[in-house]
């Protein structure tokens, strides 16, 4: 697994320049669509276009989980399964559970 040591609880994944921003870009887009859904509140908009606005923000969560979970399995877990790592396929399925919740 390609994780930077340090001497914190926290465990660091190396990302590279280009994916760091694609992450950042999909992210930012999510924060842009939570403000939209505020203002919505705030200005008393009507409750099905709220949903539906709120429901598209599922939508992006969902698709940066799925993007983020795949570069996890490529770079992560299966180098460790490669590795003999067999507690990585352990860690995966709570992930797996988590996000299905």
């Amino acid at each position: 697994m390609a994780e930077r040591k340090c001497d914190c609880a926290v465990r660091h994944k190396f990302r590279n320049e280009e994916e760091k921003k694609a992450l950042m870009t999909r992210l930012k887009k999510i924060e842009g669509q939570i403000r939209g859904l505020q203002k919505m509140v705030e200005d008393d908009r009507y409750c099905p276009d709220i949903l539906t606005q709120a429901s598209a923000v599922t939508s992006a969560m969902n698709s940066f989980n799925k993007v983020l979970l795949a570069r996890h399995i490529r770079g992560c877990v299966a180098p460790d399964i490669r590795d003999g790592k067999d507690e990585t396929i352990d860690e995966l399925c709570e992930v797996l559970q988590k996000l299905m919740k």
